[in-house]
């Protein structure tokens, strides 16, 4: 009989590609998505459209991780054996402007979760999305399991909160319930806001004469990037394990947004510094420096370490976005600009 795995923010980058991976396992996968005007389904499309995918065995569901009592009759109804808490307001930088809704759903979503679990009766294993934001203002270098967390954004202490719930809720309940502490990872799924896919959309229209200038902000921002696709790996491995625990996901360097601008231009032949100018409105209230990720925990308990190259990601991006800008010029997809 199929496992069947439950999702919470598949429409998102990390929740296609995990998507992907289990319908390659033969699970039965359930996502949740909010109601809204116009599809935002479109990374899914690699599954629809792949006559190999399993899509029959991928079913969507309207919910909100606001609303507590439509996620107990989701998780009642589906009976999953793998939860997968991806939904959040994640941009760093938003969080700051909508503090109180970053924490309604960030934060208290996952409470609502692990009460729906615990309400229900069913014994799922549970999977919070963490992040490397939780440590900010960072107290060691590199950054572990056992590093203290110090949040520099409204964002970065929701996810805190969510990591000691879940903690909380594995103590004093037995839920199966684990963190994966992820680290920056990036792919062509990356939404256009976020500095990587910024840059990288940015050089595939500069490249095709349709966009004069980038505008960034702090370009001495150093961070531990690795590739979405292999890091849900991690997360399927994390509730493969017989007991629930807490890993760091990462690459173990560290490079500077500068050091990604560089690269991305250098790529199609282009001198970033006639393109790129800092905008003071892209800088955080609070920096977070430095971030890098030491997994050598997950390696040793799960067998897992990051294959992708920093140079390598920053160039497959780029490819992407440049192939998808010539497909939206030939006509044969349609892309929001």
């Amino acid at each position: 009989m199929a496992k069947k795995a439950l999702i919470t923010g598949i429409t998102g980058q990390d929740g296609s590609y995990l998507a992907e991976l289990l319908l390659a396992k033969g699970y039965e996968v359930s996502g949740i998505i909010r109601r809204a005007s116009t599809f935002n389904t479109g990374r899914l499309e690699p599954i629809y459209s792949d006559p190999h995918s399993g899509k029959s065995r991928l079913t969507l569901h309207y919910g909100d991780l606001s609303d507590a009592s439509a996620l107990s009759r989701l998780i009642g109804k589906i009976q999953p054996d793998e939860i997968y808490n991806l939904a959040a307001q994640s941009h760093v930088r938003v969080s700051f402007d909508s503090p109180e809704y970053t924490t309604d759903i960030t934060a208290t979503g996952t409470v609502r979760l692990l009460e729906a679990i615990r309400e229900t009766g069913i014994k799922p294993r549970f999977y919070q999305a963490s992040s490397s934001e939780m440590y900010g203002l960072v107290q060691e270098v590199p950054q572990t399991e056992t590093t203290p967390f110090y949040p520099r954004s409204p964002y970065g202490c929701a996810k805190v909160y969510s990591y000691w719930v879940t903690v909380n809720y594995r103590e004093s309940y037995g839920l199966h319930a684990s963190n994966g502490i992820l680290f920056n990872h990036e792919s062509p799924r990356r939404g256009e806001t976020f500095v990587t896919r910024k840059v990288t959309r940015a050089v595939a229209h500069i490249k095709a004469g349709l966009q004069d200038k980038l505008f960034l902000g702090n370009l001495d921002a150093k961070r531990d990037w690795g590739f979405a696709k292999e890091y849900v790996e991690a997360m399927w491995l994390i509730l493969q394990q017989e007991k629930p625990d807490d890993y760091v996901i990462a690459t173990n360097e560290t490079h500077s947004v500068k050091e990604f601008v560089e690269l991305a231009f250098e790529h199609v032949g282009l001198n970033w510094q006639k393109f790129v100018e800092i905008d003071p409105r892209y800088y955080r209230p609070a920096e977070v420096d430095l971030l890098i990720g030491d997994y050598s925990k997950a390696k040793r308990q799960l067998g897992w370490e990051p294959k992708t190259k920093f140079s390598e990601l920053v160039k497959l991006m780029v490819d992407a976005d440049v192939e998808l800008l010539r497909k939206h010029r030939q006509g044969e997809i349609r892309v929001n600009s």
